[in-house]
């Protein structure tokens, strides 16, 4: 087996209950949802109408460049 080395550099999350790892922490021990109605296109169509959407994110802030 090689063994290769890892480092990690640091944590980031991006998630319906949170942008950030703080902010994804304190709402997933407080019970928080992030499912609720999807809004970015028609789910007419669909058999589920409900997911967990990434609101307020601006991928700009995080990926400039």
């Amino acid at each position: 087996m090689n063994k290769t080395r890892v480092v990690i550099t640091g944590l980031g999350v991006v998630s319906s209950i949170g942008i950030g790892w703080q902010e994804f922490w304190r709402n997933l021990l407080s019970g928080k949802s992030g499912i609720s109605p999807v809004t970015a296109f028609d789910t007419s169509k669909h058999f589920t109408h409900n997911g967990g959407q990434i609101k307020d994110f601006i991928f700009e802030k995080y990926f400039p460049e």
